[in-house]
């Protein structure tokens, strides 16, 4: 789920901040480009935890006249896993199932992947038990199992299942 991952990233700094605060400029660039983007088969950077010393010299870009410093850096990445079970807090439900997230994952649970004794309310746009324990609506915290993973060049989506034991609305408390 989540994991600190040794990460390279070429930033562009302009002429104006090469100044005795270099290093804080680039490592508040880095931070603002990486922070909360997709990087590939790592998953999500969540943060720059370290950056790694020394700075590299920078190298001049002909075409733009910024200097371009190679900078290799440490992360805390969420990469979620096929079967692995995450909390998750519903964005839209439909006649079809709902839709979750967990973090920056999108999460499709198929109606097919609920218990049985739920039934769809169009009413009140829910999914509700018989028994009316169970209430899947907007909003509401659910534990899910991914089921699969599609990884696209810049996210991550998945499909999941509640059927499972302990596997449902979780109570806020």
């Amino acid at each position: 789920m989540f994991f600190l991952v040794d990460l390279e990233r070429r930033i562009h700094m302009p002429p104006r901040q090469f100044n005795a605060k270099l290093t804080d400029s680039l490592t508040q660039r880095l931070m603002q480009e990486v922070e909360g983007s997709f990087a590939g088969r790592h998953g999500f950077v969540v943060m720059v935890v370290h950056l790694h010393e020394p700075i590299p010299h920078g190298e001049l870009d002909h075409t733009t006249g910024f200097a371009v410093f190679p900078l290799k850096y440490k992360a805390l990445v969420f990469r979620p896993f096929k079967g692995e079970v995450l909390d998750s807090v519903v964005d839209k439900v439909t006649q079809h199932g709902f839709f979750a997230d967990a973090g920056p994952l999108k999460i499709f649970v198929s109606h097919h992947l609920l218990p049985p004794d739920m039934g769809y309310d169009a009413q009140a746009e829910c999914w509700r038990s018989v028994d009316g324990n169970d209430l899947i609506a907007k909003d509401a915290s659910v534990r899910l199992r991914i089921l699969g993973l599609k990884i696209e060049a810049t996210e991550i989506s998945a499909t999941g299942s509640v059927r499972d034991d302990y596997l449902g609305t979780v109570d806020g408390g």
